[in-house]
C-alpha cells in the first residue's frame, strides 16, 4: 500500500469512527421519536465575572447527519465556527435567549439562566413539542422536558444548542472587548483568568461585570 493510500485509509477510518459516535448521540433523539419537534436546549455564560448568560434552542431535523457536534468546551473555536453555520442552516429552527448581567444580579444567576432558556424556546420559529435539557428542568414551561446530566456531550441537539450558544456569546464579547478595553474580553469571555482579575483590582469594574460576582475581587 502507497502512503497516499495508507493515508485515505485512515481518512476514512476516522470518518466511519465519527460517524458511529455522532449515531451514539442520537440515542435520547430516538428515544423520543413519537414527538415531531425535538428541541434541545443549552446555556453558556453561568460563570463569567462579566457578560450575558446565553442560552441556545435547537430544533434539528430528524434525519440530521452533521458530523463533529459536541460538548462545545470540547471542540476548538474554529470548529465551533464551523459547525455553527451548518446548524443555522440545516435546523429545523434555533432560538436564542439573553439575559444581562443587570439582570444576574437582580435575581441571581439561576434564575437568570431559566430565564434565557425560557426566551430562547420563545424564540423558536416552530413549536417544540419536547425539550431535552443540559441537567435542568426549567420552571415556567408547559412543554415535556427530559433533562440529561451532562446533555451536550449526551445528545446531538443539546451539543447543538451548546455550539450555538457559546459561538453567539463568544461573539458579543469579542464586540464588547472594544467597547470596554482592559479587561481581554476578547480572550477571556469575562471568566476570571489572572489577567481579568489584576485588570479588575487595578482599574475597577465596568459597566457590563456582574456585581455580585466580584465582590471577592474590588
Amino acid at each position: 500500500m502507497t502512503k497516499a493510500e495508507e493515508k485515505e485509509l485512515k481518512k476514512a477510518q476516522k470518518l466511519e469512527v465519527e460517524k458511529q459516535r455522532t449515531e451514539g448521540l442520537k440515542k435520547y433523539e430516538k428515544e423520543y421519536a413519537a414527538f415531531a419537534n425535538i428541541c434541545g436546549i443549552d446555556e453558556v455564560g453561568r460563570g463569567p465575572l462579566a457578560g450575558p448568560v446565553v442560552a441556545g434552542a435547537v430544533i434539528l431535523p430528524k434525519d440530521c447527519d452533521i458530523l463533529y457536534i459536541n460538548d462545545s468546551k470540547k471542540l476548538s473555536e474554529k470548529k465551533r465556527e464551523e459547525l455553527y453555520d451548518i446548524i443555522m442552516k440545516e435546523a429545523v429552527a434555533v432560538g436564542i435567549g439573553y439575559a444581562d448581567h443587570n439582570r444576574i444580579d437582580e435575581i441571581n444567576i439561576l434564575q437568570a439562566t431559566y430565564e434565557a432558556m425560557r426566551q430562547a424556546v420563545n424564540n423558536l420559529s416552530v413549536k417544540p413539542d419536547i425539550l431535552l435539557n443540559d441537567a435542568v428542568t426549567i420552571p415556567g414551561i408547559d412543554i415535556k422536558q427530559v433533562p440529561i446530566i451532562k446533555g451536550d456531550a449526551k445528545s446531538i441537539s443539546i451539543g447543538a444548542a451548546s455550539i450555538i450558544a457559546k459561538v453567539t456569546r463568544d461573539r458579543l464579547m469579542v464586540e464588547l472587548d472594544s467597547k470596554y478595553p482592559g479587561y481581554g474580553f476578547a480572550s477571556n469571555k469575562g471568566y476570571g483568568s489572572a489577567a481579568h482579575i489584576a485588570a479588575l483590582k487595578e482599574i475597577g469594574p465596568c459597566e457590563i461585570h456582574r456585581r455580585t460576582f466580584i465582590k471577592n475581587f474590588v
